[in-house]
């Protein structure tokens, strides 16, 4: 990973990949279980089975968007995300 990729990791982040980078990380024994399993984890996690509609300002939107398409990604799922971390209880710092 070059510096200027490292620019955007916080200081957590960047101790975990100096610490790959230094070949401190092995591979678990049952690694295609525990892969196995944490697929399944995230499949029950992400999946959208409920829909709703909301009614934001158009202001609001406009800046979703915009955020959305600064980060590269579709502003519904941007929105989503936005809900799960608050309903999850990690609001953005």
């Amino acid at each position: 990973m070059n510096k200027k990729q490292k620019s955007f990791l916080d200081d957590e982040e960047q101790e975990i990949s100096d610490s790959f980078d230094r070949g401190e990380w092995k591979r678990v024994p049952d690694f295609k279980k525990q892969v196995a399993i944490a697929r399944k984890a995230a499949a029950n996690t992400l999946r959208k089975d409920a829909r709703i509609n909301i009614r934001l300002s158009g202001v609001d939107l406009m800046r979703l968007k915009q955020k959305a398409a600064f980060e590269g990604i579709p502003y519904q799922t941007l929105i989503a995300s936005i809900l799960h971390k608050y309903a999850a209880g990690h609001p953005e710092k």
